[in-house]
C-alpha cells in the first residue's frame, strides 16, 4: 500500500523474496548479536505463540513459539520454535552460566535444576496473581498488592544508584517488606482455599519465593521481566496483521529480523537507517 501511494505495483512474492533476502543476508549480524546476548551476566527471556500456516511435516497449520532473549547491553535475539518445550529454552542456555530471568512456566524447570542457569524471579507476574484475587478476596489481596508496591518504590529510588549501591539499597528496604509479605501469605496458606484465586496467588508467590527475592543479591539483577514482555508486544501487535509464518524458514526469517528491529529501537537507533547502511556494508 506504501509503494502503491508512490505510483509502484509491486507483487506479494516480489516484497516477500526481498524480506527472504534481507533476512539471510543479515544473518551473520543476527549470530553476533545472539552470541553477544549469551555473554550477558543476566538474561531474560519469554515467548508468544505464532501460527504457522503449513508445517512441513504434517502439511497442517500448527502453533508454533517466538522466544524473546534480551541480554544485559541492550541486545536481543528471537528465536523461533516449532513446538513449546523446555527443548528450546535448554538448547539456547546450553553453554551459559549466570542468571536468567523469566516467569515459572515448568519449561524452565529442567534449566534451572540441571544447568548452572541461577534463576531470577519476575514479582510482575505474582502482582497479577493478586489483582485478579482483589474481586473475591480484597482485603487480603490489597494488602499484598500494597506491599509489592513498596519493593517497586525502592525499584524506583534505586534506578540511577549504581549496582553495588542499589543492592545496599535492596537490603536496606526491600528485604523487610518482605519478611512482611512472607509473614502475610504463610498466615493466609493456612486459611483460604487453594484452588481460589487468593490460593493461587500465595501458592504461586511461595512456590517460587526464592527465585522471587534472588534480585535483592545483586544490583545488576531486576525485580521483574517486563522487558521480555515489552520485546514481545511488537509481535502481538504485528500478528494481527501478518496472522501467521508461511513455513518454518519464514518463522525463524522474521525472528532474525525482529531481533535487528527489536534491539535498534533499544538502543535508540532508526531501523530504517539501520538496515539501510548494513545492507550497503554486508553485501
Amino acid at each position: 500500500q506504501i509503494y502503491r501511494r508512490e505510483g509502484l505495483e509491486l507483487s506479494k512474492s516480489t516484497l516477500c523474496d526481498m524480506v527472504t533476502d534481507v533476512a539471510d543476508l543479515v544473518l551473520p549480524v543476527y549470530q553476533h548479536l545472539r552470541a553477544g546476548v549469551l555473554r550477558s551476566k543476566v538474561i531474560q527471556t519469554d515467548d508468544t505463540p505464532v501460527l504457522l500456516r503449513r508445517d512441513d511435516e504434517s502439511g497442517r497449520s500448527k502453533r508454533c513459539h517466538l522466544f524473546a532473549y534480551g541480554g544485559d547491553q541492550g541486545d536481543w535475539v528471537y528465536e523461533f520454535t516449532t513446538s513449546h518445550t523446555r527443548d528450546a529454552p535448554l538448547a539456547f542456555f546450553r553453554d551459559y552460566q549466570g542468571y536468567g530471568q523469566a516467569d515459572a512456566w515448568s519449561g524452565y524447570d529442567e534449566l534451572f535444576r540441571k544447568k548452572p542457569v541461577i534463576e531470577v524471579g519476575c514479582w510482575a507476574h505474582a502482582r497479577r496473581y493478586f489483582v485478579q484475587a482483589l474481586g473475591t478476596a480484597p482485603q487480603h489481596a490489597a494488602l499484598a498488592l500494597a506491599l509489592i508496591r513498596e519493593l517497586y518504590q525502592v525499584e524506583r529510588a534505586a534506578k540511577e544508584l549504581q549496582p553495588e549501591a542499589r543492592r545496599e539499597l535492596r537490603q536496606a528496604r526491600s528485604r523487610a517488606v518482605l519478611e512482611l509479605l512472607e509473614k502475610h501469605l504463610r498466615e493466609l496458606e493456612e486459611r483460604v482455599l487453594p484452588k481460589s484465586s487468593i490460593g493461587k496467588a500465595v501458592r504461586y508467590t511461595l512456590g517460587n519465593w526464592r527465585a522471587l527475592n534472588r534480585y535483592l543479591e545483586d544490583g545488576d539483577l531486576q525485580i521483574d521481566n517486563n522487558a521480555s514482555e515489552r520485546a514481545l508486544r511488537g509481535v502481538a501487535v504485528g500478528r494481527k496483521n501478518w496472522l501467521f509464518a508461511g513455513s518454518r524458514d519464514g518463522g525463524q526469517r522474521a525472528a532474525i529480523l525482529y531481533s535487528l528491529v527489536f534491539t535498534c529501537k533499544v538502543n535508540g537507533v532508526e531501523p530504517f537507517a539501520y538496515f539501510r547502511d548494513v545492507i550497503a556494508r554486508i553485501s
